[in-house]
C-alpha cells in the first residue's frame, strides 16, 4: 500500500498551507523590502542619493504626501477612493492665502479656515458617496473639478507670496538637525492614524466595512456615519497638506497638487492596502510614501524626464494591484 506524502508547506500555528513567496512579499513587509532595496540601489548608483543634505530633502518632500496619505488610506480601507485631494490641497491653500493677504486675517485664523475648507470639500465626498449615492470614483472626480475650479477662482489663477517668518520657519527650521515641525507633524499623523486603525473600534470597523458593508451594517455599524467621516478626515489631511506645502514654498499657488492624487493612490497601493477594500496598514503606508518620494527624488537626479516619470509611476501602481490581484487568489 503506497503513501502520498503532502510536500505543501504549513505554518506551525494553523497547519495551513504557507504563503507562497510572492505572497509574503505583499503587503507592507512587502513594501519596507522595496524600500530597503531601493535605497541600496540608489545609494549605489546615483551620485548625491546618499548626501545628508539630499535625505533631508527627501525627508521634506515626503511631508505633504505623508499627511495625506494616511487620510487616503481609511478611505481606501473602506472600499472607497478618493480624487480630489490634489485639487482640495490646492483650494486650502488658496483659502489659508487669500485670509491672510487679502482678508487681513491672522495667520492663525488663516490656517483653522484651511483645515476647515479640506474638511468641507470632505464631506461633501462623504455626503455624495452615502446620501447622494454616487460610486467614490464619480463623487471625488467631481470634487477633483469642483476644488480646482475654486482655487484659481479665488485670486483669478494668480499665486499668493511670501508669509511671516515664522511660519516659513516651520518648514525651514531645523531641531536636532533633522526635525523640523512640518517632519513633526508628518511624524504625529502617522501615529494617530497608526493607532487609530489598530488600537481603535472606530478604526476596525472601517476593516468591517471594506469587507462588506452589507454585513458591517448587520452587525450594527452605522455604515453612513462612518464613511462620510472618513472622507471628512481625507479632506481635513489634505487641508493640513495645503498649509505643510504653504510653508514649503512660502506661497500658495492655484496649481499646488497637480498629479498628487496619483502618487497618494500609488503609496498607499505600493504600502499593501487593497482597491478593493478590507486591507491596508499605516505602516504600509509609511514604506510607500517614502518609496515614492525616493523614487522621485532620485530620477530627478539622474535628470529622468518628468513625462517619464509618471510612465514609470503608472507602471509601478499597475505592479502593485496586479500583486495584490494574485495574493487574493493565492488565499
Amino acid at each position: 500500500m503506497s503513501t502520498t506524502i503532502d510536500t505543501t508547506p504549513t505554518t506551525q500555528a494553523t497547519g495551513r498551507p504557507a504563503p507562497h513567496w510572492y505572497t509574503r512579499l505583499t503587503g507592507s513587509g512587502g513594501a519596507f523590502v522595496g524600500l530597503a532595496a531601493l535605497f541600496v540601489v540608489l545609494s549605489l548608483t546615483t551620485p548625491g542619493f546618499f548626501s545628508s543634505s539630499n535625505l533631508l530633502n527627501v525627508l521634506d518632500q515626503a511631508t505633504v504626501l505623508s499627511v495625506i496619505a494616511v487620510g487616503a488610506t481609511a478611505v481606501i480601507i473602506t472600499g472607497g477612493i478618493d480624487l480630489s485631494v490634489g485639487s482640495v490641497l490646492a483650494l486650502s491653500t488658496m483659502v489659508l492665502g487669500w485670509l491672510s493677504h487679502d482678508g487681513g486675517f491672522p495667520m492663525w485664523i488663516a490656517i483653522l479656515a484651511a483645515l476647515a475648507t479640506g474638511a468641507l470639500a470632505g464631506l461633501a465626498n462623504g455626503l455624495g458617496v452615502t446620501l447622494g449615492k454616487l460610486p467614490p470614483f464619480i463623487a471625488t472626480l467631481a470634487m477633483f473639478s469642483i476644488a480646482r475650479g475654486l482655487a484659481n477662482l479665488i485670486t483669478d489663477g494668480r499665486q499668493i507670496i511670501g508669509y511671516p517668518d515664522w511660519f516659513f520657519q516651520l518648514s525651514s527650521n531645523r531641531y536636532i538637525g533633522v526635525l523640523s515641525v512640518t517632519v513633526l507633524v508628518m511624524i504625529v499623523t502617522f501615529a494617530i492614524g497608526g493607532i487609530y486603525l489598530k488600537r481603535r473600534p472606530g478604526g476596525r470597523s472601517l476593516y468591517a466595512i471594506g469587507g462588506g458593508k452589507d454585513v458591517a451594517r448587520l452587525a450594527g455599524l452605522k455604515v453612513k456615519k462612518i464613511t462620510t467621516m472618513t472622507y471628512v478626515w481625507a479632506g481635513l489631511l489634505a487641508g493640513l497638506g495645503g498649509v505643510i506645502l504653504a510653508t514649503r514654498l512660502n506661497s500658495s499657488q492655484p496649481s499646488a497638487g497637480t498629479g498628487l492624487e496619483l502618487d497618494v493612490i500609488a503609496a498607499v497601493v505600493i504600502g499593501g492596502a487593497s482597491l478593493n477594500g478590507g486591507t491596508g496598514r499605516i505602516a504600509g503606508t509609511i514604506a510607500g510614501v517614502f518609496i515614492m518620494g525616493m523614487l522621485r527624488n532620485g530620477l530627478n537626479l539622474l535628470g529622468v524626464s518628468p513625462f517619464l516619470q509618471q510612465i514609470f509611476i503608472g507602471l509601478v501602481i499597475a505592479l502593485a494591484v496586479m500583486a495584490d490581484v494574485l495574493q487574493r487568489r493565492t488565499k
